[in-house]
């Protein structure tokens, strides 16, 4: 795809599954049956984004919460506030800083690098309950994996956005975030560049991967079983971009 990051008229079209994902499963294979489920075939320029659950259960990431043992600490938060004491247990141990914690939600800083509610430990669409599904161990690599599967099967270098539901400082309600990235840039800079009126941009980065992945929820609803999308028409930025380029380092961060 050209460079530019101009962009005309762009398509959103679902993906839906008919089956389970399970630990072990590829989630390309399953996205290539889907294709064909659904009657649709990926186009040189397309964007595949695929929503982190189903990558978290094909990659093992379960956790009975049975055989969690809840700090008393955990046991005293989670009873004032009516939550499941596991969960908060387990949403700690993920995390590796705890950003925000009041009225019973649980703001973390995970691993990666993610700063979202309870370190992205998720029970909803998982088995009602008895286990908890974690984020991936890794989503750029996961995102990057998916992409080789598709070029080798399909002969297509197609971009992959994995995401996730956050909720926003300061804004009710929750939107999609890339937190895996592969096979474009996940920010276009236009530093440097001038605006039409001559004025020169200085601090002008866009993050095009989580506008895409904002769009994409638009179509991959919770409760719809549709996993994934193609995005179509979007002059994405070919390279080696990562989610990891989207997290603001601690030095430029004006709220840590």
């Amino acid at each position: 795809m050209p460079s530019s990051p101009k962009t005309g008229e762009l398509r959103i079209m679902p993906i839906r599954f008919t089956d389970e994902i399970h630990p072990g499963d590829s989630v390309a294979e399953k996205l290539i049956g889907a294709l064909k489920l659904n009657r649709l075939k990926l186009k040189s320029g397309d964007i595949v984004v695929v929503k982190h659950k189903i990558i978290s259960k094909a990659e093992g990431q379960f956790v009975a919460l049975d055989g969690i043992r809840p700090s008393t600490e955990s046991k005293n938060w989670a009873q004032k506030y009516k939550l499941d004491a596991r969960i908060v247990e387990l949403a700690l141990a993920q995390s590796k800083r705890i950003v925000r914690r009041k009225n019973g939600v649980l703001i973390t800083e995970t691993k990666h690098g993610f700063v979202c509610a309870n370190s992205g430990v998720d029970v909803s669409n998982v088995d009602g309950g008895e286990r908890a599904l974690l984020l991936p161990e890794d989503p750029d690599r996961s995102a990057a994996q998916i992409r080789r599967a598709l070029k080798k099967q399909l002969k297509l270098d197609i971009p992959v956005i994995i995401t996730d539901t956050f909720g926003r400082p300061w804004l009710e309600g929750l939107t999609e975030v890339a937190i895996g990235v592969a096979g474009m840039k996940a920010i276009h800079d236009f530093r440097g560049k001038r605006d039409p009126h001559g004025y020169p941009l200085r601090v002008s980065l866009e993050a095009v991967a989580d506008e895409l992945a904002c769009a994409a929820g638009l179509v991959c609803g919770k409760l719809a079983r549709t996993p994934a999308c193609i995005i179509r028409g979007f002059r994405y930025q070919p390279g080696k971009g990562t989610a990891q380029d989207l997290i603001r380092s601690a030095a430029t961060d004006l709220f840590r």
